[in-house]
């Protein structure tokens, strides 16, 4: 019944308008799937979800898809809202929540253009993303290496017979076994293994109704006021129960509170104990990839499952990247040198700072050099820059027509959208800095992880006591490097920019023993930078100086 209602007032439509009036400009097919929403005469909000009619078309690989084909794929109920912190504020092209639906309400599990079932997914429309391509390109790369990342497809799509672009079909982040393949928690487990897993929390702007979660006790940056929130993502806020919420929050206190220890490097005790450092590492490689300006500290996902299966935290799915890939102009996001993850030292006046976590964990050398193993590893094939440049390739292909009919509805090209670094005149010159950005990002990455290596397997050697470095958070005061000899010795002094670029190379004979200095004034750029002390040629000592 609700079937042959849907396609009577489908038929209606075609019948009084015809599709081309409806759509807004001349569409009436396309090499990619078509989705079509009739919202029944309603506006679709921010939320909640309004219940509409969904149609998707699809005729095939390598098929086109004509718009008064019937609706293949699915003919059914959905309901909708529109997502987005910022976008849906100031974009007029928007992204939109997507729920398929029975008649009656109730979740409706399909399989989307030959994605696993569910029934909550994402509908991403880019727009200051140019290339259409940056968060489906990183997806692909994290699916690559890590256990999930969301699957996608470029669909086409139409509204109230209003055509509206070219948009992304995502699945949503959330427990499914073909998703984030976790425990389920339900209302009842609130003691024993049952308790400890699964839960989905997230790093985010605390906007929606029902977001909701707790404070970390550590600060970003201790001394001012940006404090660290994490927010419940799953079980959702009005479903976590009180027993759920104070199991999560005692084992992320027990997580920081290890990591701030003098012996939060020890292979048993440590934070290995608490967090699955393999994931760590990955979900940085993938920031740091596309130098996601809002990586580590937005759209920020970790979970945990049961402790019989998994006792550890894991990072991620990985999310968001429409301005990583050199598509920011602000904090170093259109930069091809540099880490993601020093944001708060190039930002830190920014109200959304990163948890102090990284800092921490490469002050291990195993970490540190397990990025840089990681990285070596995957540049031998999954992610060489022949390897990547393809995937572009790719998926640029795969958009295919649709870009130009994207631009039609949003005539953009040319012009600056926030935060646009590059604003490129065609399409084509959109994806030609997007390949140049990733050649120039992918070498700096080949020395900079090696550079993050070295700096942490640098030990004093015997009768030398450690450097004493004041201070090593400057804003531009000089900092002094003091240390004892036991003996004269001839000390070269040596500073590097984390790209390996020496900044400093001095070097100093001391004709005895005793207490020494050596001083830098840092007429550099924020960032961090590595020290090197050899004595008489061996290395002494190796650390990091910030400069805010």
């Amino acid at each position: 019944m609700m079937q042959c209602r849907i396609m009577r007032k489908r038929l209606l439509y075609l019948f009084i308008f015809g599709w081309n009036v409806l759509s807004g400009q001349d569409f009436t097919s396309s090499n990619l799937p078509i989705l079509v929403v009739d919202t029944q005469g309603e506006v679709i909000p921010d939320e909640p979800k309004i219940d509409v009619l969904l149609g998707v078309i699809y005729n095939g690989p390598g098929n086109i898809n004509y718009l008064d084909d019937p609706f293949n794929e699915y003919d059914g109920w959905a309901g909708i809202e529109r997502r987005g912190s910022t976008s849906q504020d100031i974009f007029p092209k928007t992204g939109y929540s997507l729920e398929t639906r029975e008649e009656d309400g109730e979740n409706n599990n399909v399989s989307l253009l030959g994605l696993p079932d569910e029934n909550d997914w994402v509908l991403h429309g880019p727009y200051s993303d140019k290339t259409l391509i940056r968060n489906v390109l990183a997806y692909e790369l994290a699916g690559r290496i890590m256990d999930w990342a969301p699957r996608t497809r470029f669909c086409e799509l139409v509204i109230n017979g209003e055509y509206q672009g070219l948009f992304v079909l995502l699945e949503k982040i959330k427990r499914d076994n073909d998703r984030v393949d976790i425990a389920k928690l339900k209302e009842a487990d609130i003691s024993g293994d049952q308790l400890t897993g699964g839960y989905i929390i997230k790093l985010d702007k605390t906007t929606g109704a029902t977001a909701d979660g707790w404070q970390s006790l550590y600060k970003p940056i201790p001394g001012q006021d940006q404090v660290i929130s994490f927010l419940y993502h799953e079980p959702e806020p009005d479903e976590i129960q009180p027993a759920q919420k104070y199991y999560i929050q005692y084992f992320m206190d027990a997580f920081e509170g290890n990591l701030l220890s003098d012996d939060f490097d020890d292979p048993v005790d440590g934070y290995s104990k608490y967090i699955d450092p393999a994931s760590f590492v990955d979900f940085l490689i993938i920031n740091e990839v596309s130098r996601n300006v809002d990586g580590y500290r937005l759209s920020t996902f970790f979970y945990k499952d049961r402790d019989s299966t998994d006792s550890r935290l894991k990072m991620g799915p990985v999310w968001d990247f429409n301005i990583a890939f050199g598509n920011a102009y602000y904090c170093g996001g259109e930069s091809t040198e540099g880490f993601a993850f020093n944001f708060n030292e190039v930002c830190s006046g920014d109200f959304w700072l990163i948890p102090f976590w990284w800092d921490r964990l490469l002050e291990d050398s195993a970490f540190a050099c397990s990025i840089n193993n990681r990285w070596t590893d995957l540049r031998q094939d999954l992610f060489s820059t022949s390897s990547i440049l393809e995937m572009v390739d790719s998926l640029v292909n795969t958009v295919g027509e649709a870009a130009d009919r994207n631009f039609e509805k949003w005539p953009i090209l040319g012009e600056e959208v926030w935060p646009n670094y590059f604003v490129g005149s065609t399409y084509q010159e959109e994806i030609d800095f997007l390949k140049s950005w990733l050649e120039q990002r992918l070498d700096f990455l080949d020395s900079g992880f090696e550079s993050l290596c070295n700096a942490t397997t640098l030990s004093p050697i015997p009768g030398a006591v450690p450097v004493r470095v004041a201070p090593n958070l400057t804003g531009g005061e000089t900092v002094g490097f003091h240390f004892t000899l036991s003996r004269a010795a001839e000390i070269r002094f040596r500073i590097f920019d984390v790209s390996g670029k020496l900044i400093v190379d001095e070097t100093t004979s001391f004709p005895d023993s005793g207490q020494k200095s050596l001083y830098w004034e840092p007429l550099v750029p924020a960032g961090t930078y590595l020290y090197q002390l050899d004595r008489n040629g061996e290395p002494l000592h190796a650390g990091k100086v910030v400069r805010y």
